[in-house]
């Protein structure tokens, strides 16, 4: 199983595989057909209420990735999970994302999740 990733504003590269989404917003200023994405599953996101209390800086990075695995058990996201689990099961998949440090973002416990 191969899950890597990736910022959503670098170009792709041949080796992306499938290239899932994983933010709930379109990224500001990028053009849907230069992202190349081939899914985009808004339900594996965060809610927007774990996302505004995680960017207000009301919790640490260990918390929220509490709460977002317990958003990932909910019947919707874990199907959408193992969806993207099939992906890579499959091939390459690399998950995109406009967070600017990855590693310490939803995509992280993502990979974490997958892998």
């Amino acid at each position: 199983m191969s899950v890597r990733v990736r910022r959503v504003y670098d170009p792709p590269e041949p080796g992306d595989g499938v290239r899932v989404l994983v933010d709930r917003l379109w990224p500001r200023g990028l053009a849907k057909d230069a992202a190349r994405v081939d899914e985009w599953p808004k339900g594996l996101t965060p809610s927007n209420e774990l996302r505004r209390w995680y960017h207000a800086g009301e919790g640490s990075y260990e918390e929220f990735a509490r709460r977002y695995e317990a958003e990932l058990a909910e019947p919707e996201a874990a199907g959408l999970l193992d969806r993207v689990r099939e992906l890579a099961d499959a091939g390459p998949v690399t998950l995109l994302t406009a967070v600017k440090e990855p590693e310490h973002s939803h995509a992280a416990v993502l990979v974490r999740l997958l892998g």
